[in-house]
């Protein structure tokens, strides 16, 4: 009973009929009987079409993998290929090497760490992935990843995510015979590394290199293709030259500029800190107290290219979230300016979106740092409203906008309404943020949800001045359009009309009109730190004796005179520190290497910048180098720009959608306006990588204790495995948690790839492959082909494992031709062993340099198909059928399935559902 179907029969091919059902049941009966300790047919049946091995069989020599996330297959009748795909990431199919037996020679181990050394040291050796000078005749293909920060840690094995299918991508294409560039670096400055400096004494320079040579060592283990010689870092002196150049050149068109802006202070950091770096009042690294202080500035005027970075966006090959977050945060909104007269004289000016509700207007409400606050408020008022801003100070801009409770003062001053002319009160309330908008808002509590929560919290007045079109009561706050009520000679009017309505009336007065207004705010550009890039600007020293030294005498310092350094005196670069710790100064701790601060040209006496560029300013162009990276003479050249740009594929995490990506595209439409670039968006695609949990589900943190080092699985198991496991648990995007005992899964797979190249290299050579052989490499040639234009890595691997349990099965060995297609085709995923293989076949150089596998059409079309079956929308069965099959043949094939025939027995089938090949719908009554 056993003979007709081999092991490997048994779990993985289908049943080609209900016929053979009673006999595939009954080898499962005999199984259970065989094997000793199985608890009973039921459970293992159970199992099965759950898509797990009992433990017994995992005794005895089969192997599972489980998905922790995926869900339960049920089936009738067996397991079928079509269910291949969905069961490939849970269940590796045994074969008859699997199995204990006395007939089949045991399994050789894969040498992989010879294997893995061997073939990085051949890449090394004769520069395998050297980037080619671009060829006319050729397409090309630019695949880069966000390059990374080195920290002191080193990876964990959810990096390796993204760097993996930019790789696969990239060697995909030179099958393909595309020019590739798919180059590697590293964002290298940042306060991690000064942190660690002050921490320890150590330069931050020292560990810098230290976690380069350490990430550096990692990648190269892992076989990525990466073009090594066009490798920089952020903080190379060459680099560090061409990033303050384009602050110059942001500088000389007039979109660096100096200001006084209330920023988020950390005085134990020594540093500004964005809103999402403070939580609570304090910073998110190290948890010390941040305070709000105006302090002068370096801002990047990012907001005149609001529109253009918006409009940028269509026709880019972007996930849509991350679209749709770049929309959300430029934000740009259509609306009104209003002028609210006070008795001081100053007038008090707000944006809107909703000027229709002007005559709701019960207050007026600013923000705790904006300049008008001490002039409107009264002596009897300052103390209040002066303890009231202090303790506003400590909390971010984040805080204060998602906070509930309601905090405020009043001013003690009123101002004029611009149409009715009454008074209303002016207060001061965090709610209003000082960097949006004006800093100050006209509050309308009927029709407004935070200044109706004001209202109630202090007893204000709420009026009502929108309604329903149709009448009726309505519940507050009404936030919704429709009509004016109780508003003078805008009563009647629908919302759409009194937009415009009150916004013409405003102009006429003097008192207003529209405008477009943004979220977006200018890039505050200066940090008070050490390990940055320096701004390259100077300022005149005045006020200074004759013969005198600024670095002893007393001396001011013009800021209102920037200069910028001469491109032929870049890189300004760093002073050599020993004490890095920022001090209370808000200038930086550079301000105290007096020798390099104050310098003399042409007898006159000037400061340097202190401030320094935040760690984005590396990050925004570094594509852009990586295109012509030797250059000396310019930052890049036009031929580059012309050959390699854009950046075809872009891999990185979600976590950057809007900063990163937003900054760089800033910069890089500056650039495309000067013209050195003749591409108006950097990015054409881009993927985001899900995030790749640890084994409690939780993102890996030392904190934690659940990160896996990649070293450790590399030594254990090869970096192929790992390799194939990051893109075989699911799909590249999804989230997913690592579980180490299910990389065995693709150790057996690799282990059998190679037990069956020895074998046909030890073998004679058949002839040719079967019919059957020929129809299952080309079905996995177009499959893995498709599979890999798409990204969908998980399902090209699921099919390359389809292909090889059908050629491990074979009676003879498949051709050495068809072996190399396997390696051509394993060659993006698992790249040693594709390349030990290929020279098992007896082939010379690198598999790399291989053409594409390609297929005949005519041998991927199946004779049959399976699909499902249901009654009244639910699975009941499922049915082979030939191809093109017509829907009464299916129907009455369908009807003799036992499921199905007990749901419709005694019933009357009133419609047919039929999709063919995909799917067959009995509705019955």
């Amino acid at each position: 009973l056993l003979a007709p179907f081999p092991p490997k029969t048994l779990l993985t091919r289908s049943v080609l009929s209900r016929h053979h059902a009673a006999l595939h049941m009954l080898q499962l009966l005999i199984m259970s009987l065989l094997l000793p300790r199985v608890a009973g047919f039921t459970t293992m049946v159970r199992s099965l079409r759950r898509g797990h091995l009992p433990s017994v069989l995992v005794a005895q020599g089969y192997s599972t993998i489980t998905s922790a996330t995926a869900p339960p297959v049920r089936r009738s009748g067996g397991l079928s290929t079509a269910d291949l795909p969905r069961l490939g990431s849970r269940l590796f199919s045994a074969t008859s090497q699997d199995l204990p037996s006395s007939t089949s020679p045991p399994s050789s181990s894969y040498p992989f760490a010879s294997v893995e050394a061997k073939w990085q040291s051949y890449w090394d050796t004769h520069s395998t992935f050297k980037t080619p000078e671009r060829s006319p005749d050729k397409p090309k293909k630019y695949i880069l990843d966000m390059f990374p920060y080195p920290s002191g840690s080193g990876l964990h094995v959810g990096h390796p995510s993204g760097y993996t299918a930019s790789d696969v991508t990239a060697r995909y294409f030179r099958h393909k015979g595309y020019d590739v560039l798919h180059p590697m670096g590293w964002d290298s400055f940042g306060l991690p590394a000064e942190q660690y400096a002050i921490e320890t004494g150590t330069h931050p320079e020292v560990t810098t290199k230290k976690n380069i040579e350490t990430f550096k060592r990692q990648l190269k283990a892992l076989g990525f293709s990466y073009d090594w010689g066009r490798e920089i870092a952020t903080t190379d002196e060459g680099y560090v030259r061409w990033t303050q150049w384009v602050f110059c050149k942001l500088f000389e068109k007039g979109l660096a500029r100096q200001e006084e802006a209330s920023v988020n202070w950390c005085p134990k950091l020594g540093t500004v800190l964005a809103n999402e770096e403070v939580i609570g009042g304090t910073s998110e690294r190290g948890g010390h107290p941040v305070i709000r202080t105006p302090l002068r500035q370096w801002v990047l005027e990012i907001t005149k290219y609001a529109d253009r970075l918006l409009d940028g966006l269509d026709g880019l090959d972007w996930p849509k979230g991350t679209m749709e977050s770049q929309r959300q945060w430029i934000g740009r909104s259509e609306g009104c300016t209003i002028k609210f007269s006070t008795d001081g004289g100053d007038d008090v000016e707000v944006f809107t979106t909703r000027c229709d509700t002007l005559m709701g207007v019960t207050y007026v409400c600013l923000a705790p740092e904006n300049k008008l606050v001490p002039s409107l408020t009264t002596d009897s008022q300052r103390a209040a409203v002066d303890e009231y801003v202090a303790a506003s100070a400590g909390r971010s801009d984040m805080d204060r906008a998602s906070g509930r409770d309601k905090t405020g003062v009043f001013t003690g001053s009123y101002a004029t309404h611009p149409l009715t002319g009454e008074k209303v009160e002016v207060w001061v309330a965090d709610y209003v943020l000082g960097g949006y908008g004006t800093g100050a808002v006209m509050a309308v509590p009927a029709h407004d949800e935070r200044d109706y929560e004001f209202a109630e919290a202090f007893g204000l007045p709420v009026k009502t001045v929108v309604g329903p079109e149709g009448g009726g009561d309505i519940e507050l706050p009404y936030i919704e359009r429709g009509v004016c009520v109780d508003s003078g000679e805008f009563t009647g009017m629908k919302t759409s009309d009194a937009l415009a309505a009150v916004a013409d009336t405003l102009e006429a007065k003097g008192r207003g009109g529209t405008k477009v207004q943004y979220k977006l705010r200018d890039w505050l550009f200066s940090r008070q730190r050490y390990w940055g890039e320096p701004i390259p600007i100077y300022f005149p020293v005045t006020d200074l004796e004759a013969g005198a030294d600024p670095k002893t005498s007393p001396h001011t310092i013009d800021y209102s005179t920037p200069i910028a350094v001469p491109t032929s005196e870049l890189p300004l670069t760093l002073p050599p520190m020993d004490d890095f710790h920022p001090g209370d100064d808000p200038a930086g701790c550079l301000a105290r290497a007096k020798d390099w601060r104050y310098f003399q040209k042409d007898g006159e006496w000037y400061a340097r910048e202190t401030n320094t560029m935040p760690q984005w300013a590396g990050s925004c162009w570094y594509y852009l180098r990586f295109a012509d990276p030797d250059n000396e003479k310019e930052a890049w050249s036009a031929k580059a720009d012309k050959d390699w740009l854009p950046v075809d594929l872009y891999v990185g995490g979600a976590e950057h959608a809007v900063l990163h990506l937003l900054y760089a595209r800033f910069w890089h439409h500056v650039l495309h306006d000067l013209g050195y670039t003749s591409h108006p968006e950097p990015f054409a695609k881009l993927v985001h990588q899900g995030m790749i949990l640890g084994a409690d589900g939780e993102k890996m943190s030392k904190s934690r204790g659940n990160v896996v080092n990649p070293d450790d699985v590399v030594e254990g198991s090869g970096a192929d495995s790992l390799r194939l496991y990051e893109m075989f648990m699911g799909p590249l995007e999804a989230v997913k948690p690592w579980q180490t005992s299910q990389v065995q899964g693709v150790v057996r797979f690799q282990r059998r790839v190679y037990d069956l190249a020895k074998r046909v290299a030890s073998e004679p050579e058949a002839e040719a492959d079967t019919e059957e052989t020929e129809k299952a490499l080309h079905k996995c040639m177009k499959k893995v082909t498709g599979d890999l234009e798409s990204m969908s890595f998980n399902t090209a691997i699921s099919a390359l494992m389809v292909l090889l349990n059908h050629l491990s099965g074979l009676s003879s060995p498949p051709t050495r031709a068809t072996m190399v297609k396997v390696a051509t085709m394993l060659s993006p995923f698992a790249p040693h062993l594709a390349e030990e293989v290929h020279e098992m076949m007896g082939g010379t150089g690198s598999v790399s340099t291989l053409p594409w596998v390609t297929w005949d059409d005519s041998l991927t079309v199946s004779d049959s198909v399976t699909m499902g079956v249901q009654v009244n929308g639910k699975v009941r069965g499922s049915v082979t059928v030939g191809v093109g099959a017509e829907e009464a043949d299916v129907v009455d094939v369908a009807l003799e399935v036992d499921k199905v025939k007990r749901q419709v027995e005694g019933k009357k089938i009133v419609k047919v559902i039929y999709r063919e090949g995909k799917i067959l719908n009995l509705i019955v009554k």
